[in-house]
């Protein structure tokens, strides 16, 4: 598996399967496949330009786009536009995650790129988000930004809280544990105690061998039941 240009140290970039990805976002691993492979029968190629050669694998930047990507079609907006926007964002910005993005530095840039896009693509449902309202596209750059922090440096996002109204305390960094989901100030995945609280059936067993506290292990326990 090699390494692109999005990370100098690939072992900080996360690595998630087709199917975690899928379970993350609530999407279906034939549109994640698609999304970062191309499509087989289609010459528009893969949407975003991931960080590994290896088709299997995700890292972190590609699983922020992804979701962008996922928002945006649940909204109605077509494939072609939202690559095309992808493509022109990431030639004019001169950045391999536009799509990874806060919307601090690219808001005005983001509803540029989109309108123009559609207006390419002959889209209007996203041609009514990036020109009409700017209420409207407040709403939806905030809601995609939700639970998601982003470094100050590169405004690229840097750690997801993937349930963060039911799990404030879950995260997923991409420096802890490959990426895998995490309860803050651990460094064990959430799935891993929850594995071992159902081979076991005893929260504070589980809480002593992993050296955490009981309240990590039931919270662990309590995200995993929900995200399933």
């Amino acid at each position: 598996m090699g390494a692109r240009q999005g990370h100098n140290d690939p072992l900080l970039a996360g690595f998630f399967s087709v199917s975690e990805a899928a379970r993350l976002l609530g999407v279906k691993q034939v549109h994640i496949r698609g999304w970062i492979n191309g499509y087989a029968n289609s010459t528009a190629g893969p949407v975003i330009k991931r960080d590994f050669d290896d088709q299997r694998t995700v890292s972190f930047l590609d699983l922020m786009e992804l979701r962008f990507i996922a928002f945006f079609r649940a909204q109605g907006v077509s494939m072609p536009t939202i690559r095309r926007a992808s493509e022109r964002a990431r030639k004019e910005w001169r950045v391999q995650h536009p799509l990874a993005l806060s919307s601090a530095k690219y808001v005005t840039d983001r509803k540029k790129v989109f309108a123009t896009a559609a207006e390419e693509t002959d889209d209007p449902v996203a041609w009514d988000m990036a020109s009409g309202q700017h209420e409207m596209w407040g709403t939806i750059e905030q809601t995609i930004e939700k639970g998601v922090l982003f470094d100050p440096k590169n405004y690229l996002a840097k750690v997801w809280r993937p349930l963060p109204a039911q799990f404030p305390n879950v995260v997923i960094d991409p420096r802890i544990a490959f990426g895998r989901p995490v309860v803050a100030g651990t460094q064990v995945p959430t799935s891993v105690l929850f594995r071992q609280w159902k081979a076991e059936g005893h929260t504070d067993r589980v809480a002593k061998w992993f050296d955490v506290s009981t309240e990590v292990v039931s919270t662990a326990v309590e995200y995993e039941l929900v995200a399933a």
